[in-house]
């Protein structure tokens, strides 16, 4: 099969490689139709996650048509179009029985820190992903959702991932009738964080980043007023005058890392030792809430330290609450959401690529050209 494939810091490229084949006996092979290109995509491509090992094929984001079934699986049957979480969840264990299927511990035995993952490093179990002609799904029968014959593949590709972590993050908040929230970043997760806000209650919503047309994006798209962070010196002060200068009730952090990545996180990620930066964004939130307020983690920092003013957290007496998505839990809701035109998935995608350039996709994304927010890639047996 055609699939991209991991070539070192800032190369990938597209290549041969074996078809996955069924390897337990609640595994399906799917036939990829649609796979997006996330902002984490960017740390791998960087190489700022540890362990990212060179043929390692990326996408954590995909639909697919099931193709091969294992003996064991009863949920599905060939010919079936289904969305995929991007966290591999096994259904029974501790964690999955809990309905936090992000931590479950089977699919990643090896690590105390996240579930399995598609396409990201071997820290979350080395698992091939989806930007390829076809890819394996294990556990099939708890993973894996059947698309609505009413939705087409690019409607619920992103309940794969960005639409269930937008929610969860504007949920995370606590978001109340009428409160005032900024989300900082206006990529495809930080959108949804703001649209979601509005679904929630909020009277006031205020989307920050630096990129003029993600600015432009969030404000139609998400209703969001905006500060532009390459024109506004001290975004704190900038928030601080809601709320009759309290500042916001509650504040999500949608950028992490930052697709080009922190000094420490690029030296860890390479394994080198230098002196690490910090997480501004989450700074800013913590500075910028009002004191009893919520800061919403859902950016990616991975397992390296980050400085963060916890003392400033604690004095003004904050709710911090963080977690990789869990996907499984929201995506019925989604799915009535999507279908009764509430929340655009669709909308978000910007770009769409044959697979064979995906190269140039990567390359459109991390520059942010050409008004990109969300990269599609199409395989070449994909369903028209």
């Amino acid at each position: 099969m055609r699939a991209l494939t991991y070539e070192g810091p800032g190369r990938v490229r597209v290549r041969d490689k074996p078809d996955p084949r069924i390897e337990h006996p609640d595994d399906v092979i799917l036939r990829v139709t649609r796979a997006a290109i996330c902002g984490s995509d960017l740390h791998l491509f960087h190489g700022l996650v540890p362990d990212t090992r060179v043929g390692t094929t990326f996408g954590h984001e995909f639909t697919g048509v099931v193709e091969e079934l294992g003996a064991g699986v009863r949920s599905l049957a060939r010919g079936d179009r289904v969305v995929v979480p991007f966290n591999i969840s096994c259904g029974t264990c501790f964690y999955c029985a809990r309905g936090l299927s992000g931590a479950c511990e089977a699919s990643n035995p090896m690590s105390d820190l996240a579930s399995g993952v598609y396409g990201y490093s071997h820290t979350t179990g080395g698992y091939d992903g989806g930007q390829a002609e076809y890819v394996r799904v294990p556990f099939a029968d708890v993973g894996p959702t059947k698309i609505p014959e009413d939705l087409t593949d690019e409607d619920v590709l992103l309940l794969s991932d960005v639409l269930p972590t937008g929610y969860q993050a504007a949920e995370m908040a606590g978001v109340r009738a009428g409160d005032a929230v900024a989300i900082f970043g206006c990529g495809p997760v930080g959108l949804v964080a703001a649209r979601a806000a509005w679904l929630l209650g909020a009277g006031r919503v205020v989307a920050l980043d630096r990129v003029a047309e993600r600015l432009a994006f969030a404000r139609r798209w998400a209703g969001a007023e905006t500060i532009d962070l390459a024109r506004v010196r001290d975004p704190v002060a900038a928030l601080r005058t809601l709320n009759d200068g309290r500042g916001p009730d509650a504040c999500v952090d949608a950028v992490g890392l930052e697709a080009s990545g922190s000094a420490w996180q690029t030296v860890v990620g390479r394994g080198l030792k230098l002196v690490p930066g910090s997480a501004v964004a989450l700074a800013w939130a913590i500075h910028a809430v009002r004191k009893g307020g919520t800061v919403s983690i859902v950016g990616v920092y991975g397992p390296p330290a980050n400085p963060v003013p916890i003392g400033a957290a604690m004095n003004k007496g904050l709710t911090l609450r963080m977690a990789q998505s869990n996907v499984k839990r929201y995506v019925p809701h989604l799915i009535d959401l999507v279908r009764a035109g509430r929340l655009d998935g669709k909308g978000l995608i910007t770009h769409r690529f044959p697979l064979e350039h995906a190269p140039r996709a990567y390359a459109l994304f991390e520059a942010r050209a050409d008004g990109c927010v969300k990269c599609v890639l199409v395989p070449p047996r994909a369903v028209a």
